[in-house]
């Protein structure tokens, strides 16, 4: 009898439609799932230049760096959205013919990331281009001197546009747009073929 009542009371309580649909979504857009979206340029090479910089562009910049693993936080309302931090490390040299200055640039590239339903039961993902004028720049200069050619030519600037052109179109390459776009209904049909005796995973999947 006491086992009857435990199992009673362990019953998850009913919902509406509505309900359910609200919790689904939250339940399944986390900050990993939204991180996996973006994930698929982390650890990639940025290598660029020479380009032309600062008066007459006379100075060349060629710059290494690579890609780091973004940092999700959660935004407020609704719909779902989150604001993503990308981390790039640059080494950069400008070269003046005669000389060479060289640079270092740690560099913190924001997203928002949304995530949409459709009437065809997909999770849309949608990730807003990073703008130059947000990005989080920290531009150390090896030496005085270089630290006054940054300035003159305008490093800071120049990093802005280019790191933030450059990530917006690696997100937009063919297998990480892909990640952002996640259907649900397909899903469902191979959860219920898993309880159907007379129909396979596979068949279900090879039909969607």
């Amino acid at each position: 009898m006491v086992d009857q009542v435990e199992s009673v009371e362990s019953e998850p309580a009913r919902c509406t439609y509505e309900e359910f649909g609200a919790l689904f979504f939250r339940a399944a857009v986390t900050p990993e799932r939204i991180l996996g979206a973006v994930d698929g340029i982390a650890g990639e090479p940025i290598d660029f230049g020479p380009m032309g910089v600062g008066p007459g562009k006379i100075a060349q910049v060629t710059a290494k760096g690579q890609i780091g693993e973004a940092t999700a936080t959660e935004l407020p309302g609704t719909p779902i959205s989150y604001e993503l931090v990308i981390p790039v490390d640059l080494d950069f040299t400008i070269n003046l013919q005669v000389e060479k200055e060289r640079f270092h640039a740690s560099v913190e590239v924001p997203l928002i990331v949304t995530a949409h339903a459709t009437t065809d039961l997909q999770i849309v993902v949608d990730v807003t281009p990073p703008n130059p004028d947000q990005l989080k720049l920290d531009l150390a200069a090896d030496g005085l001197r270089a630290g006054l050619l940054g300035r003159i030519a305008n490093v800071d600037g120049e990093l802005r546009r280019f790191v933030a052109k450059y990530v917006a179109r690696e997100l937009e390459k063919p297998h990480i747009v892909a990640t952002r776009n996640i259907d649900v209904g397909v899903s469902i049909d191979v959860a219920w073929a898993g309880m159907s005796p007379g129909r396979g995973i596979e068949d279900v999947a090879n039909a969607g």
